[in-house]
């Protein structure tokens, strides 16, 4: 394993933590199809009765490094590729016989906020928040966010916050129903301990089928969805309100999208 991605492994619980900091855990394409791996071999252990899935630091994940893309002068792998390697790890955790708790230690942004929903039980600590923040770069949601928030919170609510790209508060989405609870910061730890402890000496083959009946009953679009964002985002990421989106984020300016009006505040 990598240094940007952490497994340790104790009384049956496998905890998984994404340690890129100075890049406030924003992945890359490699740590994702590590975290994939990882996900799904701490499965194929027997001794294994849960999962979790935290961040090293101040963040939880911030998304898609797309600093690094830049970087990399968009030859790091094709649109295809990455919304694939997106893809996989979203179905790694839904598909996992095992029960994935999120830990939100801190923000959860891009396809960290879609990491984080799609775990079975999603701890945030009451300091942090969610956030889709994908339309404000010329991009549309991904790794399953258009199902997950729908299927927790209703159209409506999913909506504002894939259209507006707002922050949610974690009491905020704790009270919606996206995630499970807020916690207090300093308590997220134990909290989490405690459930994963619980979860471990209880029926593996039990737990399976309950997640897998929840899930059937609850995210049975997830993999249209998928489908749907990864021709979408194909598109999106090879189009120029993409490249003013990102080219306007990294330079720390206002986007301006093809045929939209400038914005009032911004003197250009």
């Amino acid at each position: 394993m990598s240094e940007s991605l952490h497994v340790d492994s104790e009384h049956g619980v496998v905890r998984i933590t994404i340690d890129r900091q100075a890049r406030m855990n924003a992945i890359d394409l490699a740590t994702m199809a590590e975290l994939s791996a990882a996900i799904t071999a701490a499965a194929d252990e027997p001794s294994t009765r849960v999962i979790v899935l935290t961040g090293a630091g101040k963040a939880f994940c911030t998304g898609a490094d797309l600093a690094a893309a830049a970087a990399s002068g968009g030859n790091e792998a094709t649109p295809e590729v990455v919304m694939d390697t997106a893809n996989g790890v979203i179905r790694a955790i839904v598909d996992s016989p095992l029960p994935v708790i999120a830990q939100i230690n801190g923000p959860a942004a891009g396809v960290g906020t879609s990491i984080a929903l799609a775990a079975d039980l999603i701890y945030a600590a009451d300091s942090t928040y969610l956030l889709l923040p994908f339309t404000s770069i010329g991009l549309m949601p991904d790794g399953g966010a258009t199902a997950l928030v729908a299927a927790a919170m209703g159209r409506a609510r999913a909506a504002e916050m894939a259209l507006l790209g707002g922050r949610l508060p974690a009491g905020e989405a704790a009270a919606a129903g996206l995630i499970t609870a807020s916690v207090p910061a300093e308590e997220l730890t134990d909290h989490v301990d405690t459930i994963a402890a619980k979860l471990a000496i209880g029926p593996r083959r039990a737990l399976q089928l309950t997640k897998a009946a929840i899930n059937a009953a609850t995210l049975s679009e997830l993999d249209s969805a998928l489908t749907r964002e990864k021709d979408g985002q194909v598109e999106l990421l090879t189009s120029a309100d993409f490249l003013e989106g990102m080219t306007a984020m990294l330079t720390r300016r206002a986007p301006h999208f093809a045929g939209a009006p400038r914005p009032i505040a911004d003197p250009a």
